[in-house]
Formats: structure tokens, C-alpha cells, sequence
């Protein structure tokens, strides 16, 4: 804005020479320059006035936008808050049949803050009282602090030890809601399921996390938030493992051994139907593992699947399966048996003797060391080798379980011929159960590959070919011979034709040799042997049968009565109906013949 003088000197010396007022100049001026002014601040006022209006518009005509879409978009419940960011939920697991094995259960945290705590030495004394594992002075110490402002106390708490918590009336005392894992069958599949503690944890919520077993390998699956409603369903029976855990606790109890496993398998589509392994754990309050001594000692030590042992005789199974399979002998060639077995500085002897000679047959009846050995001589190393890989004892097993990764066989690095030997009749091979059990399902389901899995499968899919179905009814054959008339005569049960081989095999001791009177009893074998549907393999560490009066350890005195009392009481639940034994001895001789 251009100012104009209020006094200009021209306008003032024209009106002087007029005989003018020149005042009347200054105050014209003034005024045409106040007008000036209003008229500028008006249009600044009235401008401002139209870009608010603007910006008003603009900003309700996006929120209407905005409620508009809401209002049109289709409803959805809002999550349920967890407290502090951390996932709490978890699917629940099932048996096969939908049985409740894992679940979820509300609990409450306990905790202190001192900004609210009254008398801190009393309540540690009285939590003391509660919590009897809780150390009363270093408890008080920690609540009487003054510089702290919060103390964790426990991670869970019962419904019992909660209200007698709240009984103490100490305000400084508060509780957390949570999730915990629960197990409401205790022990049993303890092993399968393996366990769950608190990851991450607030005061208001905790993370569940998988600490063994199914729960460790499965987290990730079980901790989706998008199938957290859907369990996971495992293949096990609760029914058929709550039998054959029963059975095998007496059975332990009985040949007072250290320890011992089951696992019934579906020799066709590798479905675990029961794992037990004694001793076992209450999972809602799993031990820790331990730091010195022997590891199998722990409850927590899987058996079944950890357990890696030279497994004895249940391996000659493999080395006549193989033999027969390639040609070089028949179920009646005739093998030389006089002992010893000589290679190189090595002396390899029969349990007993069994003079010049057995037929193939005799040898896996009767299980005899040195005619396995013959067979394995004719087999060759590298063929014997190459066999046992494709059997899948040369490698980890792929059962979802977080244990089966640290199972890993133990074998030679160089296959020689002494290897092969001793390795035909179950020396110089460790390996586990489960392992075996796989192994013996290929031996009689038709000669397919089993991949053992815990969970339940929807479809079956046969597996790589292994031998052919004449080898596979052969074998059948044996193996229930092995039971009429040879080392496993107590398998016999009545209805569903049990077969298998006995295996006992002296554990090794701490200087690299064998110990004396310290075993591994084996038996696998399937049922019922004519048309085969399970297999199952039972092993006890350490029996000892002493009703005659004398320590008996070998497999046909121990673990054999163990094995039949378990498919006595889990084939029917099983859904086997019986049938004579003679009848099923008549179909598997038709098929030997057949074949």
C-alpha cells in the first residue's frame, strides 16, 4: 500500500492562497486512509472466512467417507486382548478317537508390588506356609526391599492355593490371569506328548511354548493363531495306551528291570497306536533334565524312541529276509552251524549247539548266531549295508517327536566282514524301538517301506518296495513258527496269531566290552501273522525271572510273557475279532507255498 502524505505541501500552500483552512487537508487524508485500511482487513477477514469454511468441509466430508464405509463393510468381532502382546493360545490335542490328551486351562500368576504392600515380612511367612518349597527369609528379604517396586512370585497358582493367597489379606499381593497347559490324563502318554512351560510371561498373560515331545515339534502348528480352534489329532488309542502302559509296569515290576517301552504300530500305514516308555512323568509338572549320572535313569528319557541298543537276535529277522530275497537260499537249504565261527582273531558261538548243521528255517527258529552269520557271509557287506539303509536303520526316524533328531544310530564306519557278521545276529548295530518296529512292518505288510508317524493320517500311500510279497510271506511264516515251536513258545495267544523274534543282547559297559548279566530283552513281532495289521515291539532293560529259583534273562522268559499279555488285552480294542490259530497257521502255510 502506497501511503499519501496528510499535509501534502501543494494541497496546503493552494488553500492558504484560497484563504482555506489546511487542516480540513489532514483530516480528509485521514479518513480516506482509515477506509483504506478497513476495506483491506475486510477482504483479508473475508477470505480467511471462505478457507476455514474449506477446510471444515473437506475434513467432515472425509469423516463422513470414512463412516459411510464402516457402516457398509460387513461386521467382525474384535480379538480378544492377550494382555502386553503375547499370544496365549494354543490348540488343544486329541487322540485318534477325538479324546481330550492337552488342553487349556485359565489360571492366575502371582505377583507383589511394593507401593501397595503392607507388612512384607508377614506375607512372605504366610506364602512360605503355602508354598513350602519357597524359602521364608530370602522371600521377606525381596518383599521388604525398598528398592524394588515389584517382586514375581509364582507363575501359577491352583484354585486352592489362590484363595488361601487371598486369605492372607495383603494388598501388595496380586494376581495375574493367564493360560496354562494342561494334561487332564497325567502320565499317561506322558512321553508322546512331552510337555509345555511359560515362554515369554506378563503379569496378565504368558506365551505357552513346547518344551518336548509333540508339543516341542509341533509349536509352530499349535501356536498358529489361524488353527488355534482346530486340534491336532494324534494316531495314538488312549484306550490301547492305557492298557499297554498298565501291562508294561507290571511286567517291569515283576522281572524288576530298569526300564522298558511298547509301541504298537499299523504295519501298513506306520500309524503309532501306542508308545509307552517306563520309567514315565506326570507332564503338568515335568521334571528337569538331569546333570550328572546316567541319562536313562531320568523319567524323562524316551525309551522307545532316545533308546539306541545293539538289539540282539530280533535282527537276524533282516539278514534271512535279505538272503531269501536275493536268491541264495530257500527256507529249506541246509546251513553249516559248527562252531566256532572263525574270522580273523573273532570266535563266534551259538547260545547253544545246534550241531552240523540247520536248515534256514531252523537257524531263524531257533535263532542260532552262527548260521546268521553263514547267511551273512553269503550276503556280502556292501549288499548287507545297502539292505539295512533302505530299511531305514542307518538313519533318524522322522516321528514328530523332538527326541527322535538326538536317536541316531550307531554303526561302523567301515562295513567289514566281522561287522556284517556280528551285525546280522543284532551286534555292532544300535539302533531304537521305533526303528525296529518300522523295519518289521516292511518285514510283513507285502514288503513296503513304513514312515512311523504319531499323528493320524487321513490316506495312505504305499511306500518304496523293500522285498518282494513271496519274501514277506515267508517271513511271516517264520515268525510265527519262531512262536509254535521256537524261542517265543509263551507268545502264543489264542484268536490272533502272534509272530515275531526274541532278541537279548548283553548291554556294553564302561570299558568297551559287555557286562555280565546286564541285558536288553527284545521281542517284535505282528498280529495276527496271516493277515497282519500291527506290529509291536517290546523291550525290557535289565529283566531278571527268578520264579525257578534262578536269575533267567533271556527275551523268551522275560519280555515275551509281557508282549502277549499286552495283545491279549489291546487286540480286541483293537478291533481284531479272534479266530482259531490253526486256521490262521493253515492260511499263512497256503501262502508260503503259493508264493
Amino acid at each position: 500500500m502506497i501511503r499519501i502524505p496528510l499535509r501534502p505541501l501543494a494541497r496546503v500552500l493552494e488553500a492558504r492562497a484560497q484563504g482555506e483552512n489546511p487542516l480540513h487537508i489532514e483530516r480528509e487524508n485521514l479518513r480516506l486512509r482509515h477506509e483504506q485500511m478497513r476495506d483491506q482487513a475486510r477482504r483479508r477477514a473475508e477470505w480467511r472466512l471462505v478457507f476455514m469454511a474449506a477446510f471444515f468441509f473437506m475434513g467432515f466430508a472425509l469423516i463422513g467417507a470414512r463412516m459411510g464405509l464402516l457402516a457398509a463393510s460387513p461386521p467382525h468381532e474384535a480379538a480378544a486382548f492377550q494382555g502386553e502382546d503375547i499370544a496365549a493360545f494354543r490348540a488343544e490335542i486329541h487322540d485318534r478317537n477325538g479324546r481330550l490328551l492337552a488342553t487349556n486351562l485359565v489360571t492366575n500368576s502371582l505377583y507383589a508390588e511394593m507401593r501397595y504392600m503392607v507388612n512384607g515380612a508377614r506375607a512372605a511367612h504366610e506364602l512360605a506356609r503355602i508354598f513350602p518349597e519357597m524359602d521364608a527369609e530370602r522371600l521377606a528379604a525381596r518383599l521388604t526391599d525398598p528398592n524394588r517396586r515389584f517382586v514375581w512370585i509364582r507363575a501359577r497358582l491352583s484354585p486352592e492355593q489362590l484363595q488361601a493367597v487371598h486369605d492372607i489379606g495383603e494388598p501388595g499381593l496380586l494376581f495375574g490371569p493367564r493360560e496354562m497347559r494342561l494334561y487332564p490324563n497325567g502320565r499317561l502318554a506322558a512321553h508322546v506328548l512331552g510337555g509345555a512351560s511359560f515362554g515369554q510371561q506378563g503379569v496378565s498373560a504368558a506365551e505357552i511354548v513346547g518344551t518336548a515331545g509333540v508339543e516341542h515339534r509341533l509349536d509352530d502348528r499349535l501356536r498358529d493363531p489361524a488353527l488355534a480352534d482346530t486340534p491336532v489329532r494324534l494316531s495314538l488309542d488312549l484306550t490301547v495306551q492305557a492298557v499297554a502302559a498298565e501291562v508294561l509296569e507290571g511286567g517291569i515290576n515283576m522281572m524288576t528291570a530298569r526300564a522298558g517301552s511298547v509301541i504298537i504300530m499299523d504295519a501298513h500305514s506306520g500309524e503309532i497306536v501306542s508308545m509307552v516308555s517306563l520309567p514315565d512323568f506326570d507332564p503338568n509338572n515335568r521334571p528337569a533334565p538331569p546333570t550328572e549320572g546316567d541319562p536313562t535313569d531320568s523319567p524323562i528319557f524316551n525309551h522307545a524312541v532316545q533308546g539306541v541298543y545293539e538289539l540282539g537276535s530280533v535282527m537276524k529277522a533282516f539278514a534271512v529276509a535279505q538272503a531269501l530275497e536275493l536268491g541264495v537260499v530257500t527256507p529249506e537249504t541246509m546251513v553249516d552251524t559248527r562252531g566256532p565261527l572263525r574270522i580273523g582273531r573273532h570266535s563266534i558261538n551259538d547260545f547253544r549247539n545246534y550241531g552240523a548243521s540247520l536248515s534256514v528255517t531252523d537257524v531263524f527258529v531257533r535263532s542260532s548266531n552262527i548260521g546268521t552269520g553263514r547267511l551273512a557271509q553269503m550276503i556280502g557287506a556292501e549288499r548287507q549295508r545297502e539292505f539295512l539303509r533302505r530299511f531305514g536303520f542307518l538313519e533318524t526316524t522322522g516321528v514328530e517327536l523332538a527326541e527322535t533328531a538326538r536317536a541316531r544310530p550307531q554303526f561302523p564306519d567301515r562295513w567289514s566282514e566281522i561287522s556284517s557278521v556280528t551285525i546280522s545276529y543284532g551286534h555292532g548295530l544300535s539302533t531304537s524301538p521305533m526303528q525296529l518296529a518300522a523295519g518289521y512292518a516292511a518285514l510283513v505288510n507285502g514288503g513296503t517301506r513304513v514312515e512311523p508317524t504319531i499323528l493320524r493320517r487321513t490316506a495312505h500311500v504305499p511306500g518304496e518296495r523293500l522285498i518282494s510279497e513271496r519274501t514277506s510271506a515267508l517271513m511271516r511264516g517264520l515268525m510265527r513258527m519262531v512262536v509254535t515251536r521256537g524261542t517265543a513258545s509263551m507268545a502264543e495267544v489264542e484268536g490272533f496269531a502272534l509272530g515275531g523274534k526274541t532278541g537279548t543282547a548283553d548291554k556294553p559297559d564302561a570299558t568297551g566290552g559287555y557286562a555280565r548279566n546286564r541285558v536288553i530283552a527284545t521281542f517284535a513281532g505282528a498280529f495276527p501273522m496271516d493277515d497282519p495289521r500291527y506290529v509291536i515291539v517290546v523291550t525290557l532293560d535289565e529283566p531278571n525271572e527268578t520264579s525257578s529259583g534262578e536269575a533267567r534273562r533271556t527275551a523268551g522268559w522275560t519280555v515275551v510273557p509281557v508282549a502277549a499279555e499286552i495283545v491279549r488285552r489291546t487286540a480286541p480294542l483293537l478291533g481284531l475279532r479272534p479266530h482259531s490259530n490253526a486256521e490262521s497257521m493253515a492260511l499263512i502255510e497256503a501262502a508260503m507255498q503259493l508264493r
